[in-house]
């Protein structure tokens, strides 16, 4: 089957966006030698051209600034948490299976864009050394379907790996993380094979989340909301989540419109997530004392359902929430622990005003 609308092309040559210039196109060349580049017709057609700071242009389309030398390439340290091909597991109800090496374009801000450079092997396209790790671990009833992007995979190998892990009884819920419905909405609202599919294995009792990604209200178009109802019909649970990103969505206004047109339509937002320092990331970064002042603002301008969005850092020792400035401290709390006996902790540490990620506090 082809994975996609059927009047949505997929770009991964910069030749073929007309809007860009020659001499961009040969500023740019060397940037995605190094990390991929992918897009659409569709989301390309979001862009506001003569706005050369436009969110979506940033989200997408590759910048010099990537080639600078700051950041790593897996800041979350994945790589310890990886108990098997293709499989993590950090923390105790919840295992990640990295199904997917393709995104329908691929976000230039991505905390795992080593997975799509050359010789790369972590994603697994055989989930049966996963389901044998699920199988005996009993305490994992959460398993997320990422990479890359579930959602890219054929139905007919979906729709095999949900049924497989629906014959495990501890499995109880089934995430897929997605941006497609942002990427190309005409994925799931054009594919009745697909809706029939997320139907049969969201059950009552046992449910489908989809976890989608959207960054901007501009990406709310009418074809992205009919795609999120959809999903929601066919008996799935969906929720939002999103970085906090210099350049695409650091305003408070941004947050708050996002947040709450999602609520509106019955899709709750679930992280607002603080940058990771990543590989050529620097453009999107934002330090903790502004995203939190953003995070604040926004706040006070969501309506109560929306306001279930918690602002947290994922570091390689669990999710850092992020709960207060005051005095020049910052409050931190583990909202999820890689070492359970940290769940919940309270932290309060000085707050340097150019830190942009938990390290930054640590340094002396």
């Amino acid at each position: 089957m082809k994975v996609g609308g059927s009047n949505v092309r997929f770009i991964q040559n910069l030749d073929k966006i007309h809007q860009l210039s020659e001499a961009e196109k040969q500023a740019l060349a060397p940037v995605v030698d190094e990390f991929v580049f992918r897009t659409n017709t569709y989301y390309l057609g979001l862009i506001n051209w003569d706005d050369p700071n436009d969110p979506i242009r940033n989200i997408i389309i590759p910048r010099t600034e990537e080639l600078q030398e700051d950041g790593v390439l897996d800041p979350g340290d994945e790589k310890s948490i990886t108990v098997a091909h293709g499989v993590e597991h950090k923390y105790a109800p919840t295992t990640l299976l990295l199904v997917s090496e393709v995104c329908g374009a691929y976000c230039r801000f991505c905390f795992r864009k080593r997975l799509f450079m050359k010789d790369n092997d972590e994603v697994s396209p055989d989930v049966t050394e996963g389901l044998k790790y699920i199988s005996q671990h009993p305490e994992v009833d959460n398993v997320l379907l990422t990479g890359g992007d579930p959602l890219m995979l054929s139905n007919r190998r979906l729709e095999d790996i949900l049924r497989r892990l629906r014959e495990l009884p501890h499995v109880k819920i089934i995430r897929l993380g997605t941006k497609m419905p942002a990427f190309d909405p005409f994925r799931i609202t054009e594919d009745k094979e697909l809706q029939n599919i997320l139907r049969r294995y969201s059950e009552p009792e046992r449910k489908i989340y989809v976890i989608v990604h959207f960054n901007h209200p501009r990406e709310l178009t009418p074809q992205a909301v009919e795609c999120l109802q959809i999903i929601m019909d066919c008996g799935c649970a969906v929720t939002n989540q999103t970085p906090l990103l210099a350049n695409v969505n650091d305003h408070p206004d941004v947050i708050a419109e996002l947040f709450n047109r999602l609520a509106y339509m019955g899709v709750p937002p679930y992280y607002l997530f603080h940058g990771r320092p990543i590989k050529g990331n620097n453009f999107f970064r934002v330090t903790l004392k502004r995203g939190y002042e953003i995070f604040l603002e926004a706040h006070r301008q969501m309506s109560g359902l929306a306001r279930r969005a918690r602002y947290c850092m994922s570091h390689p020792t669990g999710k850092l929430e992020i709960v207060g400035i005051a005095e020049g401290k910052i409050f931190l709390r583990y909202h999820q622990a890689k070492n359970p006996a940290d769940h919940g902790k309270l932290l309060v540490l000085p707050l340097k005003e150019d830190a942009a990620w938990f390290d930054d506090l640590l340094e002396t």
